[in-house]
This record gives C-alpha cells, sequence and structure tokens, in this order.
C-alpha cells in the first residue's frame, strides 16, 4: 500500500452500529485495503456529520466515505471535507444542500417503518427539555430491518440498536458533497425501512452510478460481496 492508497470509511445508520459493517470488513481487508469504522453518535446531523468529518481530516491521503442509511445523509455533509475522493451511499439518503431528513421523505409514501417507531425521552445535558430517542419496535425490527439476515442475528440486533435523536429528522444539510465528488449508490429495492424510491430519487438526482440488489435494509449484512463490490469500484476511480 502507498499513500495514495485510499482508507474506505465506514459510515453507519440509525438503530445500528459498526457491527452492521461486520461482513464487508473481512471483504476489503482481503484486497489490502486499510478501513475504519466509526461510531457515529446518532445525536444530530450537523453533529454527527461534524464528528465524522474530524475523523475523516485525521486520516493522511485520499478516503472512500461510505454511508448506510442516515449515514448517507452523515456522508453528504461531512464528504466536503478536502481528501474524500469518492462517496458510497448504501441504501441512504442523498440530501440536497439545505434539505432534511424528513423533507426527502416525505415526497414519498412511507415505508413500514414509521408505524413501528418508538419515542424515548432522554436527558440533555444542562437542559431541562429532554431529547427525544428514536428506535424501532423490538418485536417488528427483523422483518422491517433485516428481513433477509439470519434470524438468529436479526434477533441480536433487533435489542442492540443505536436510538437516533429524533432532532436529526429536521435538520437541513448545509452541504451537498455528491455536487463536487464522484458518487455510486446501492438501492435495496426490497427495503421496508427507507421506501426505495427514496434512495433512487436522491442517487438519479445527484447523478450517481446506480445499482439495485434485491434486499432487505441491511444489505451489508445480506449480500457483502455485493456491497464490497460496489466499493471496489468507487476505490477503482480514486486510485486510476
Amino acid at each position: 500500500m502507498t499513500d495514495s492508497t485510499p482508507t474506505v470509511v465506514l459510515v453507519h445508520g440509525a438503530f445500528a452500529d459498526a457491527s452492521s459493517f461486520a461482513r464487508v470488513v473481512p471483504e476489503l481487508l482481503a484486497d489490502g485495503l486499510k478501513v475504519l469504522v466509526p461510531a457515529v453518535p446518532n445525536r444530530s446531523l450537523t453533529g454527527d456529520s461534524a464528528y465524522i468529518a474530524s475523523v475523516v481530516r485525521a486520516i493522511p491521503g485520499p478516503v472512500v466515505l461510505v454511508g448506510h442509511s442516515y449515514g448517507g445523509a452523515v456522508i453528504t455533509v461531512a464528504g466536503a471535507e478536502e481528501n474524500v475522493q469518492a462517496l458510497v451511499y448504501l441504501a441512504g439518503y442523498a440530501l440536497e444542500e439545505g434539505e432534511s431528513l424528513g423533507e426527502l421523505q416525505g415526497r414519498f409514501p412511507d415505508s413500514e417503518l414509521a408505524a413501528a417507531l418508538v419515542y424515548t425521552p432522554f436527558p440533555v445535558a444542562g437542559s431541562d427539555e429532554p431529547g427525544t430517542d428514536v428506535t424501532v419496535d423490538v418485536d417488528r425490527f427483523p422483518a422491517i430491518f433485516a428481513a433477509d439476515v439470519d434470524p438468529e442475528l436479526a434477533r441480536v440486533l433487533a435489542v442492540s440498536q443505536r436510538p437516533l435523536a429524533g432532532a436529526a429528522f429536521a435538520e437541513a444539510a448545509p452541504v451537498a458533497a455528491w455536487r463536487t465528488k464522484p458518487s455510486w449508490g446501492l438501492v435495496s429495492s426490497s427495503d421496508h425501512t427507507i421506501n426505495p424510491d427514496v434512495e433512487r430519487f436522491g442517487y438519479e438526482r445527484a447523478g450517481m452510478t446506480t445499482v439495485e440488489v434485491d434486499s432487505s435494509h441491511l444489505v451489508m449484512l445480506a449480500h457483502p460481496k455485493k456491497v464490497a463490490d460496489l466499493i471496489r469500484e468507487a476505490v477503482r476511480n480514486v486510485t486510476a
């Protein structure tokens, strides 16, 4: 490897954590790639993006930034960092500058997720007003989020969700990195978490190279080789 070999930074989404990339990471490491899978706070779009941007800035050399689901919104903002050379969206939100998750999603019929969300207050330091954590009903999580993932694993994922603060849904993206960076998008065509048309719309608007996989929302666990192949395509583009 040389300093010009990109580091692949994998950004997880809501209701998940870094382990959602557990089957993709070995594929990339076997290619000799440098890989980093940071934990996303899932507290606010601008805060989460600033955190991931700080991780990216600390990496010497080029970065291929990969975002799943809400992580797609995060890389849309964090991807503006100078050393980010390519973006890869996995069943993700490709927001426009000034657009929020709620606005993009509101243009399309709700997925099954909307009726399965659970709202729980959490304390906010320095404030008398609590925040709101959003998770997926544990019993409904496997069918909505991970229908084609091993059922035993899906049960574990259901009870180990990383919540997303409700405030993140309403925050507008201050920048859209896909406007200046080559981008790839994967549509999970059997997604019950995000309406696949939300994914298609964002990718088409951004002029991305797009592939479709017949998969649940957790495409990285259900179809890791197809995910790794798309990331490899982005890496080849950076190193060409």
